[in-house]
């Protein structure tokens, strides 16, 4: 038997595990289970090399309850402990520099940033259990087994003890502010949330007390109840992209979301040895487009053991997007999200994935365009958040980002701006991009550009004034222009120019009449020469105050442009029939009339007409038909 103190100068390094740990004390469990993990797999090893003359037989990790007790017990069939490894890899390298570790951590609260620190893996139990006890075997035949308990001080017990099998059980005698891990529906949470993929078989089961038939009524027997394997050693992460099929893929989806029924678009399987360990799978789910995006589906793993679900910072902001898993060796296990975020190596992963993920998807947009257009849209939003938020995956994207016109016809870039250049440049030289955000709201827009010959896009998603913005910077003598935020001689100028029916003097005097019997606040009047089969009357929104706003409403623009009124331009055609007749109405109030409902006709064909002007044009219009 051997009593001494474990190798730590500052005496109050268990209330700092208390202390500054409580707030993730769940992780113990993760802690105990990865280190059994570790000698099963160090076993394995040894074995191959020959370098253990142990029967392997069947690893397997099990956790019991024994709720009696108030016991937690985690028990390997691995490469078990000596005494002297115990005093070794227990009692001296786990506070091998405590005292500097107190010092360090005595003023921080980032309690996810201390475990791991100088080995405080195991020592994570004292922060639920007032007693922790170790039994172990080693696998060297002549090494006797031994007893290790500690009370949650410096002082501890070492002493040989009888273990008819090798490996190790650690045996937690649970706090009493802790009793909540002595129940079965929170071990299995923890279970499935921190080892369901972990590498080694491992089983749950609860120890109860039972009456023992025909021996008294006070005879007890103790009855164990084991589940069967309750992780997957094996996930389809871990295997060759070659040995699985798509069903695979699909079955796995549903393995990590059981409670989702949409099945994802495609999916990413990441496979790199060079110039650093990652796998993984990243599926592409349809997003919606209210953009409701949900974050926080990918499950970050070091080992096959979970670290974190929470990416942000980790990998480039537009893949938290995504759903699937991650697995590097090369990300630490037991260190804070903060420290992730700021480490060299998480960076170089997280460009690293980036771009794998363009890869992939210039991949699949060669092997088989057509699919993958009928895909776009439903992961469009993801694309173009990754083509604004990443400057590198914008230059890649290049190649396979999608834009759609009215026509349902897709295009890469390179390939619109080839199809549009001649037609869509202006007398000034500029290459005009027409596009629509709703294509049945601007129809009559789209009908006026479609009968000069040109061609109009479909770019609906939340985030299109954002990417306009990128795409006309990166492209010298480009700029989009919204059908309806001017009329489309102006859109696009060309050196024809259209004769007014009206003189200048006469629009000189109507323009004033107009401006009158509108909404100066809202309204902005521009008297134009248009062809004479044009509306009188056209509402237009102006391109740069429409965009800041929309900009400003989803993040970026100029701060306050969501609050401003809405305020429009009101194009008056001064070569329509009706115009002339305005000019030429003697009865003012006639007069005023007439702009009324050229103005609400216009307006009702962008769909700007609302609640009591709605109302009161309505019930006009029907006067009007009752009276003739």
């Amino acid at each position: 038997m051997a009593n001494g103190k474990i190798n730590v100068t500052a005496d109050n390094i268990f209330p700092i595990i208390k202390k500054f740990l409580y707030s993730d004390h769940e992780i113990f469990l993760r802690e105990l289970i990865s280190n059994a993990v570790d000698a099963s797999l160090k076993l394995q090893t040894l074995s191959r090399l020959g370098e253990s003359k142990a029967e392997l037989g069947d690893l397997q990790i099990e956790i019991t309850i024994d709720k009696e007790a108030k016991t937690l017990t985690v028990s390997d069939n691995g490469l078990g402990m000596s005494a002297e490894e115990v005093e070794k890899y227990i009692n001296q390298v786990a506070f091998s520099g405590a005292e500097e570790f107190v010092k360090k951590y005595e003023d921080q609260s980032d309690s996810a940033a201390i475990i791991g620190h100088f080995g405080l893996g195991f020592y994570s139990a004292f922060m639920v259990a007032k007693k922790v006890e170790i039994f172990t075997k080693s696998h060297v035949a002549e090494a006797a087994a031994a007893h290790w308990t500690c009370e949650g001080d410096p002082d501890f017990t070492l002493t040989e003890t009888e273990k008819e099998n090798r490996g190790t059980d650690i045996v937690l005698h649970i706090a009493d502010d802790s009793t909540d891990f002595l129940e079965e529906w929170k071990i299995r949470e923890l279970l499935t949330k921190y080892c369901k993929f972990l590498p080694i078989p491992i089983k749950f089961g609860t120890k109860e007390l039972t009456e023992k038939e025909g021996e008294g009524d006070d005879a007890k027997e103790i009855k164990t109840t084991v589940d069967d394997i309750i992780n997957n050693p094996t996930p389809a992460w871990t295997k060759t992209p070659s040995s699985l099929q798509g069903e695979d893929y699909k079955s796995f989806y549903r393995e990590l979301y059981p409670h989702t029924f949409e099945e994802p678009l495609f999916h990413i399987h990441l496979n790199v040895d060079y110039p650093f360990d990652l796998t993984g799978i990243l599926f592409f789910p349809r997003i919606k487009p209210n953009m409701d995006l949900q974050k926080n589906k990918i499950q970050l793993y070091q080992n096959q053991v979970f670290v974190t679900d929470n990416l942000e910072g980790i990998v480039p902001d537009f893949l938290t997007l995504l759903h699937g898993v991650i697995d590097s060796k090369d990300i630490p296990l037991n260190v804070s999200r903060s420290y992730l975020q700021s480490d060299g190596a998480v960076k170089k992963i997280s460009s690293h994935i980036s771009k794998k993920v363009a890869d992939k998807l210039e991949e699949l947009f060669k092997k088989d365009r057509k699919d993958f257009e009928s895909k776009w849209d439903d992961i469009k939003m993801i694309i173009e958040y990754g083509m604004l938020s990443d400057e590198k995956f914008f230059e890649r994207a290049q190649k396979f980002a999608l834009y759609k016109n009215v026509q349902g016809e897709y295009f890469t870039f390179e390939e619109y701006k080839a199809k549009t250049k001649d037609l869509h440049t202006d007398k000034e030289g500029k290459h005009i991009m027409l596009y629509t955000a709703n294509a049945e709201n601007q129809h009559s827009f789209i009908q006026r550009a479609e009968a000069k010959g040109y061609d109009v896009l479909l770019l609906d998603s939340p985030l299109v004034s954002h990417l306009l913005q990128k795409l006309e910077t990166s492209n010298e003598n480009l700029s989009f222009a919204r059908v309806d935020a001017d009329h489309i001689e102006k859109l696009i100028a060309k050196d024809e120019e259209q004769p007014s029916l009206l003189s200048a003097e006469e629009i000189e005097t109507l323009k004033p009449i107009i401006e009158g019997a509108v909404e100066k606040s809202k309204f902005t009047v521009q008297m134009e020469n248009l062809n004479s089969d044009e509306t009188p009357f056209i509402i237009t929104v102006p391109e740069f105050m429409r965009r800041m706003k929309e900009m400003s409403a989803t993040g970026g623009g100029m701060m306050g442009m969501g609050d401003l009124p809405e305020m429009y331009n009101l194009v008056v055609n001064t070569n329509s029939g009706l115009v002339s007749k305005i000019m030429n109405e003697s009865d003012a109030e006639k007069q005023k009339e007439l702009i009324a409902q050229g103005t609400n006709l216009a307006l009702l064909s962008q769909n700007l007409l609302h609640g009591e002007a709605l109302t009161n044009f309505v019930q006009s219009g029907f006067s009007r038909l009752s009276d003739n």
